[in-house]
Protein backbone atom coordinates (compact mmCIF):
# COMPACT_ATOMS: atom_id res chain seq x y z
CA UNK A 1 0.00 0.00 0.00
CA UNK A 2 1.48 3.47 -1.17
CA UNK A 3 0.37 7.07 0.47
CA UNK A 4 -0.86 8.84 -2.89
CA UNK A 5 -1.46 12.16 -1.04
CA UNK A 6 -1.05 13.63 1.99
CA UNK A 7 -3.03 16.99 3.02
CA UNK A 8 -1.95 19.08 6.32
CA UNK A 9 -3.89 22.01 7.99
CA UNK A 10 -2.13 24.07 10.84
CA UNK A 11 0.49 21.33 10.89
CA UNK A 12 3.33 23.52 11.99
CA UNK A 13 5.02 25.51 9.79
CA UNK A 14 2.10 24.51 7.04
CA UNK A 15 -0.92 26.47 7.30
CA UNK A 16 -2.31 24.05 4.07
CA UNK A 17 -0.74 21.80 2.08
CA UNK A 18 -2.30 19.31 0.06
CA UNK A 19 0.49 17.77 -2.24
CA UNK A 20 0.44 14.17 -4.35
CA UNK A 21 3.32 11.29 -3.62
CA UNK A 22 4.85 9.26 -5.70
CA UNK A 23 6.60 5.32 -4.87
CA UNK A 24 9.70 7.62 -4.23
CA UNK A 25 9.61 11.11 -3.36
CA UNK A 26 11.69 13.84 -3.22
CA UNK A 27 11.23 16.66 -0.38
CA UNK A 28 13.14 19.46 -1.17
CA UNK A 29 13.42 22.94 0.02
CA UNK A 30 15.98 25.51 2.03
CA UNK A 31 16.49 25.13 5.65
CA UNK A 32 13.81 25.39 8.19
CA UNK A 33 11.10 25.48 5.68
CA UNK A 34 9.84 22.07 6.86
CA UNK A 35 11.28 19.02 5.22
CA UNK A 36 11.68 17.54 8.84
CA UNK A 37 8.32 18.67 9.76
CA UNK A 38 7.03 17.02 6.93
CA UNK A 39 8.56 13.42 7.40
CA UNK A 40 6.99 13.58 11.15
CA UNK A 41 3.49 14.45 9.77
CA UNK A 42 3.56 10.49 8.84
CA UNK A 43 5.47 9.46 12.01
CA UNK A 44 2.80 11.40 14.10
CA UNK A 45 0.52 8.42 12.76
CA UNK A 46 3.09 5.77 13.44
CA UNK A 47 3.30 7.10 16.79
CA UNK A 48 -0.78 7.42 17.21
CA UNK A 49 -1.08 3.51 15.74
CA UNK A 50 2.02 1.98 17.92
CA UNK A 51 0.54 -1.59 19.14
CA UNK A 52 2.39 -0.52 22.73
CA UNK A 53 2.58 2.56 24.21
CA UNK A 54 1.05 4.90 21.19
CA UNK A 55 -2.31 6.78 21.05
CA UNK A 56 -2.79 10.80 20.14
CA UNK A 57 -1.80 11.57 23.83
CA UNK A 58 1.22 10.38 23.78
CA UNK A 59 2.10 11.21 20.34
CA UNK A 60 1.25 15.00 21.00
CA UNK A 61 3.14 15.24 24.15
CA UNK A 62 6.11 14.03 23.01
CA UNK A 63 6.39 16.45 20.61
CA UNK A 64 5.81 19.35 23.31
CA UNK A 65 2.11 19.81 23.76
CA UNK A 66 -0.14 21.34 20.90
CA UNK A 67 1.80 24.39 21.41
CA UNK A 68 4.22 22.70 19.47
CA UNK A 69 2.35 20.86 16.94
CA UNK A 70 -0.25 23.91 16.11
CA UNK A 71 0.85 27.04 13.37
CA UNK A 72 1.67 29.78 14.21
CA UNK A 73 0.71 31.26 10.73
CA UNK A 74 -2.70 30.56 12.18
CA UNK A 75 -3.79 31.61 15.62
CA UNK A 76 -7.13 31.75 15.24
CA UNK A 77 -7.61 28.16 14.61
CA UNK A 78 -6.97 25.88 16.75
CA UNK A 79 -7.76 22.66 14.98
CA UNK A 80 -4.90 20.81 13.40
CA UNK A 81 -5.99 18.09 10.46
CA UNK A 82 -3.88 15.67 8.74
CA UNK A 83 -5.70 13.78 5.64
CA UNK A 84 -4.01 10.47 4.09
CA UNK A 85 -5.25 8.44 0.77
CA UNK A 86 -3.89 5.55 0.22
CA UNK A 87 -3.91 2.72 -2.70
CA UNK A 88 -2.36 -0.33 -3.75
CA UNK A 89 -0.31 1.95 -6.46
CA UNK A 90 0.39 5.78 -6.97
CA UNK A 91 -1.32 5.46 -10.16
CA UNK A 92 -4.59 3.45 -8.69
CA UNK A 93 -7.78 5.00 -7.60
CA UNK A 94 -7.76 5.83 -4.19
CA UNK A 95 -8.49 2.74 -1.80
CA UNK A 96 -8.65 4.56 1.63
CA UNK A 97 -8.74 7.91 3.02
CA UNK A 98 -7.81 8.40 6.66
CA UNK A 99 -8.95 11.89 8.06
CA UNK A 100 -7.54 13.10 11.40
CA UNK A 101 -8.66 16.50 13.01
CA UNK A 102 -8.01 17.49 17.03
CA UNK A 103 -7.24 20.46 19.01
CA UNK A 104 -7.07 21.27 22.50
CA UNK A 105 -9.56 20.57 25.46
CA UNK A 106 -9.24 24.42 26.56
CA UNK A 107 -9.10 23.25 30.41
CA UNK A 108 -6.49 22.96 32.96
CA UNK A 109 -5.68 19.67 32.20
CA UNK A 110 -5.04 20.86 28.04
CA UNK A 111 -6.08 17.34 26.51
CA UNK A 112 -6.15 17.04 23.21
CA UNK A 113 -9.15 15.77 22.10
CA UNK A 114 -10.37 14.81 18.23
CA UNK A 115 -12.26 17.21 16.22
CA UNK A 116 -12.70 15.07 13.20
CA UNK A 117 -11.91 11.63 12.49
CA UNK A 118 -13.35 9.97 9.40
CA UNK A 119 -12.18 6.30 7.61
CA UNK A 120 -13.53 6.10 4.20
CA UNK A 121 -12.89 2.76 1.93
CA UNK A 122 -13.49 3.63 -1.75
CA UNK A 123 -16.24 5.89 -1.80
CA UNK A 124 -17.88 4.45 1.39
CA UNK A 125 -17.34 6.33 4.89
CA UNK A 126 -16.81 3.38 7.46
CA UNK A 127 -16.02 5.47 10.27
CA UNK A 128 -17.21 9.01 11.69
CA UNK A 129 -16.69 10.98 14.93
CA UNK A 130 -17.33 12.06 17.42
CA UNK A 131 -20.53 10.13 17.50
CA UNK A 132 -23.30 9.71 20.13
CA UNK A 133 -21.13 7.71 22.23
CA UNK A 134 -18.69 10.72 22.25
CA UNK A 135 -21.20 13.19 22.94
CA UNK A 136 -22.40 11.21 25.94
CA UNK A 137 -18.76 10.17 27.29
CA UNK A 138 -16.03 12.97 25.75
CA UNK A 139 -13.18 11.13 27.23
CA UNK A 140 -13.68 8.78 24.37
CA UNK A 141 -12.63 11.68 21.97
CA UNK A 142 -8.98 11.42 23.64
CA UNK A 143 -8.29 8.10 21.65
CA UNK A 144 -8.51 7.76 17.98
CA UNK A 145 -9.87 4.88 16.28
CA UNK A 146 -6.45 4.01 15.06
CA UNK A 147 -5.51 2.53 18.88
CA UNK A 148 -8.63 1.04 20.01
CA UNK A 149 -8.45 -2.29 18.36
CA UNK A 150 -11.77 -3.12 19.71
CA UNK A 151 -13.69 -0.64 17.00
CA UNK A 152 -10.91 -0.48 14.15
CA UNK A 153 -11.99 -4.22 12.99
CA UNK A 154 -12.82 -3.02 9.70
CA UNK A 155 -9.78 -0.93 9.21
CA UNK A 156 -7.34 -2.55 11.40
CA UNK A 157 -5.15 -2.48 8.07
CA UNK A 158 -4.60 1.15 8.06
CA UNK A 159 -3.64 1.20 11.75
CA UNK A 160 -1.06 -2.09 10.61
CA UNK A 161 0.63 0.40 7.96
CA UNK A 162 0.83 3.64 9.72
CA UNK A 163 2.12 1.50 12.72
CA UNK A 164 5.08 0.23 10.57
CA UNK A 165 6.07 3.32 8.71
CA UNK A 166 10.09 3.12 9.59
CA UNK A 167 12.32 6.30 9.91
CA UNK A 168 15.98 7.09 9.52
CA UNK A 169 18.65 9.75 10.31
CA UNK A 170 21.59 7.30 11.43
CA UNK A 171 23.97 9.56 13.50
CA UNK A 172 27.11 7.91 13.03
CA UNK A 173 28.94 8.87 16.99
CA UNK A 174 25.82 7.18 18.68
CA UNK A 175 26.32 3.80 16.52
CA UNK A 176 30.05 4.07 17.26
CA UNK A 177 29.63 4.85 21.05
CA UNK A 178 26.82 3.12 21.97
CA UNK A 179 28.35 1.13 24.64
CA UNK A 180 30.02 4.04 26.23
CA UNK A 181 27.05 6.02 25.97
CA UNK A 182 24.72 3.21 27.25
CA UNK A 183 21.46 5.53 27.59
CA UNK A 184 18.07 4.42 26.94
CA UNK A 185 17.38 4.36 23.11
CA UNK A 186 14.85 6.91 21.77
CA UNK A 187 11.93 4.71 20.61
CA UNK A 188 12.25 2.97 17.12
CA UNK A 189 15.64 4.21 17.21
CA UNK A 190 15.97 6.36 13.95
CA UNK A 191 19.33 7.39 14.91
CA UNK A 192 20.86 3.91 14.93
CA UNK A 193 22.01 3.95 18.75
CA UNK A 194 20.46 0.07 18.52
CA UNK A 195 21.33 -0.32 15.07
CA UNK A 196 23.49 -3.22 15.88
CA UNK A 197 21.29 -5.12 18.44
CA UNK A 198 18.36 -5.38 15.65
CA UNK A 199 20.97 -6.40 13.22
CA UNK A 200 21.67 -8.95 15.72
CA UNK A 201 17.52 -10.28 16.45
CA UNK A 202 17.41 -10.46 12.66
CA UNK A 203 17.49 -14.33 11.19
CA UNK A 204 21.48 -15.49 10.93
CA UNK A 205 20.42 -16.83 6.93
CA UNK A 206 18.66 -12.95 6.36
CA UNK A 207 21.11 -10.92 8.00
CA UNK A 208 24.46 -13.05 6.16
CA UNK A 209 21.89 -12.30 2.48
CA UNK A 210 21.69 -8.18 3.26
CA UNK A 211 25.39 -7.72 4.50
CA UNK A 212 26.59 -10.05 1.37
CA UNK A 213 24.53 -7.43 -0.60
CA UNK A 214 25.67 -4.49 1.23
CA UNK A 215 29.33 -5.46 0.99
CA UNK A 216 28.85 -5.88 -2.60
CA UNK A 217 27.99 -2.11 -2.51
CA UNK A 218 30.73 -0.86 -0.22
CA UNK A 219 33.21 -2.39 -2.51
CA UNK A 220 32.49 0.14 -5.39
CA UNK A 221 31.99 3.03 -3.24
CA UNK A 222 34.83 2.36 -0.41
CA UNK A 223 38.69 2.44 -1.04
CA UNK A 224 40.65 -0.49 -0.07
CA UNK A 225 37.13 -2.11 0.82
CA UNK A 226 36.94 -6.24 0.94
CA UNK A 227 34.69 -7.63 3.29
CA UNK A 228 32.15 -6.92 5.77
CA UNK A 229 30.94 -9.57 8.64
CA UNK A 230 28.92 -9.39 12.13
CA UNK A 231 30.27 -10.47 15.16
CA UNK A 232 30.00 -10.47 18.67
CA UNK A 233 32.44 -9.80 21.61
CA UNK A 234 33.17 -11.87 25.00
CA UNK A 235 30.28 -10.33 26.40
CA UNK A 236 27.88 -11.09 23.56
CA UNK A 237 28.03 -7.19 22.28
CA UNK A 238 27.13 -7.07 18.41
CA UNK A 239 29.31 -5.53 16.09
CA UNK A 240 30.64 -4.90 12.59
CA UNK A 241 33.72 -5.48 11.55
CA UNK A 242 35.75 -4.66 7.21
CA UNK A 243 38.58 -6.12 6.08
CA UNK A 244 40.59 -3.78 3.56
CA UNK A 245 43.35 -4.28 1.05
CA UNK A 246 46.16 -3.32 2.95
CA UNK A 247 50.30 -3.10 1.84
CA UNK A 248 50.35 -5.38 5.36
CA UNK A 249 49.25 -8.85 5.01
CA UNK A 250 47.23 -10.14 7.17
CA UNK A 251 46.67 -6.38 8.96
CA UNK A 252 43.39 -7.24 10.50
CA UNK A 253 39.79 -6.59 10.68
CA UNK A 254 38.46 -3.24 12.10
CA UNK A 255 35.42 -3.13 13.68
CA UNK A 256 32.98 -0.26 13.76
CA UNK A 257 34.11 2.32 15.85
CA UNK A 258 37.11 2.45 13.30
CA UNK A 259 34.62 3.23 10.42
CA UNK A 260 34.59 6.50 8.72
CA UNK A 261 31.18 8.00 9.08
CA UNK A 262 30.13 8.42 5.86
CA UNK A 263 30.32 3.96 5.62
CA UNK A 264 28.42 3.68 8.63
CA UNK A 265 25.74 6.31 7.27
CA UNK A 266 25.95 3.82 3.58
CA UNK A 267 25.80 0.73 5.87
CA UNK A 268 22.56 2.09 7.78
CA UNK A 269 21.12 3.50 4.41
CA UNK A 270 21.34 -0.59 2.62
CA UNK A 271 20.39 -1.95 5.77
CA UNK A 272 17.55 -0.18 6.23
CA UNK A 273 16.20 0.12 1.99
CA UNK A 274 17.21 -4.54 2.47
CA UNK A 275 14.68 -4.56 5.73
CA UNK A 276 11.31 -4.91 5.64
CA UNK A 277 8.49 -3.27 3.25
CA UNK A 278 6.58 -0.33 5.11
CA UNK A 279 6.73 3.33 3.98
CA UNK A 280 10.72 4.18 4.41
CA UNK A 281 11.24 8.06 5.33
CA UNK A 282 15.04 9.18 4.71
CA UNK A 283 16.51 12.35 6.34
CA UNK A 284 19.05 13.77 4.19
CA UNK A 285 20.83 10.81 3.03
CA UNK A 286 23.35 12.30 1.87
CA UNK A 287 24.96 13.40 5.30
CA UNK A 288 28.79 12.78 5.45
CA UNK A 289 28.69 10.85 2.05
CA UNK A 290 31.10 11.61 -1.05
CA UNK A 291 29.15 13.83 -3.76
CA UNK A 292 30.38 10.63 -6.59
CA UNK A 293 28.37 8.59 -4.00
CA UNK A 294 25.34 10.68 -3.55
CA UNK A 295 24.94 11.07 -6.76
CA UNK A 296 23.98 7.49 -7.54
CA UNK A 297 21.33 7.54 -4.39
CA UNK A 298 18.26 7.50 -6.30
CA UNK A 299 19.46 4.87 -9.13
CA UNK A 300 20.19 2.58 -6.02
CA UNK A 301 16.97 3.21 -5.11
CA UNK A 302 15.13 2.64 -8.40
CA UNK A 303 17.27 -0.97 -8.55
CA UNK A 304 16.37 -2.21 -5.16
CA UNK A 305 12.67 -1.47 -6.42
CA UNK A 306 12.84 -3.43 -9.22
CA UNK A 307 14.36 -6.16 -7.62
CA UNK A 308 11.39 -6.60 -5.06
CA UNK A 309 8.81 -8.50 -5.12
CA UNK A 310 6.50 -5.94 -2.60
CA UNK A 311 7.90 -2.80 -3.15
CA UNK A 312 8.25 0.25 -0.68
CA UNK A 313 7.35 3.31 -0.56
CA UNK A 314 10.41 6.28 0.20
CA UNK A 315 9.80 9.56 0.55
CA UNK A 316 12.95 11.75 1.84
CA UNK A 317 14.28 14.79 2.23
CA UNK A 318 17.36 16.35 0.36
CA UNK A 319 18.97 19.74 -0.72
CA UNK A 320 21.74 18.39 -1.55
CA UNK A 321 22.83 19.37 -5.57
CA UNK A 322 24.63 15.78 -6.37
CA UNK A 323 21.80 13.64 -5.34
CA UNK A 324 19.11 15.88 -7.87
CA UNK A 325 21.50 16.33 -10.20
CA UNK A 326 21.04 12.33 -11.21
CA UNK A 327 19.08 11.88 -14.56
CA UNK A 328 17.01 9.10 -13.72
CA UNK A 329 14.71 10.71 -11.12
CA UNK A 330 11.09 11.22 -12.11
CA UNK A 331 10.17 15.00 -11.75
CA UNK A 332 7.01 13.78 -10.43
CA UNK A 333 7.85 12.44 -7.58
CA UNK A 334 9.34 15.97 -6.39
CA UNK A 335 7.78 18.17 -4.21
CA UNK A 336 8.83 21.55 -3.42
CA UNK A 337 8.17 23.65 -0.62
CA UNK A 338 8.79 27.35 -0.35
CA UNK A 339 8.61 29.87 2.42
CA UNK A 340 7.07 33.04 3.23
CA UNK A 341 5.22 35.17 5.72
CA UNK A 342 2.26 32.89 6.30
CA UNK A 343 4.44 29.72 6.53
CA UNK A 344 5.76 27.16 4.27
CA UNK A 345 3.77 26.12 1.27
CA UNK A 346 4.24 23.00 -1.18
CA UNK A 347 3.80 22.13 -4.57
CA UNK A 348 4.59 19.30 -7.30
CA UNK A 349 6.77 20.58 -9.92
CA UNK A 350 4.23 21.88 -12.65
CA UNK A 351 4.20 20.68 -16.04
CA UNK A 352 6.58 22.72 -17.59
CA UNK A 353 9.65 22.02 -15.60
CA UNK A 354 8.37 18.56 -15.70
CA UNK A 355 9.20 18.89 -19.72
CA UNK A 356 12.22 20.28 -18.85
CA UNK A 357 13.46 17.83 -16.70
CA UNK A 358 12.22 14.69 -19.58
CA UNK A 359 13.99 16.81 -22.27
CA UNK A 360 17.77 16.28 -20.02
CA UNK A 361 17.48 18.52 -17.61
CA UNK A 362 18.38 17.28 -13.70
CA UNK A 363 15.89 18.29 -11.03
CA UNK A 364 18.95 20.34 -9.26
CA UNK A 365 19.16 22.15 -12.17
CA UNK A 366 14.86 22.81 -12.90
CA UNK A 367 13.66 22.80 -9.24
CA UNK A 368 16.76 23.42 -6.84
CA UNK A 369 17.61 27.04 -7.46
CA UNK A 370 14.15 27.90 -6.53
CA UNK A 371 14.53 26.57 -2.67
CA UNK A 372 17.53 28.61 -2.36
CA UNK A 373 17.11 31.57 0.12
CA UNK A 374 16.83 34.95 -2.42
CA UNK A 375 19.31 36.38 0.82
CA UNK A 376 22.30 33.65 1.17
CA UNK A 377 24.55 35.60 -0.39
CA UNK A 378 24.71 38.52 2.00
CA UNK A 379 25.74 36.11 4.72
CA UNK A 380 29.45 36.24 4.49
CA UNK A 381 29.20 40.26 4.93
CA UNK A 382 27.30 40.33 8.14
CA UNK A 383 30.61 38.28 10.15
Amino acid sequence: MFVTRIKLKNWRNFQAIDIPLREVSYLLGPNASGKSNLLDALRFLRDISKPQGGGLQAAVSVRGGMGKIRSLHAPRDGEVNLEIELASTTDTATEWRYILGFKSEGKDGQRVLISDEQVWRGHTRLFSRPDRNDQSDPILLTQTGLEQIAINGQFRELSEFFGSITYLHLVPQLLKFAHQIAGQNIEHDPFGQGFLERMAQTPERTRTARLKKISLALKWAVPQFEELRFTKDASGRPHLEALYAHHRAYAGWQSEEHFSDGTLRLIGLLWSLLDGTSLLLLEEPEISLNDAIVREIPLLLHRLQQGRRDQRQIILSTHSEALLSNPGIDGRGVVLLESGLQGTTARSLNQDEIQVIEAGLSVAEVALPKTRPSTANQLGLQL
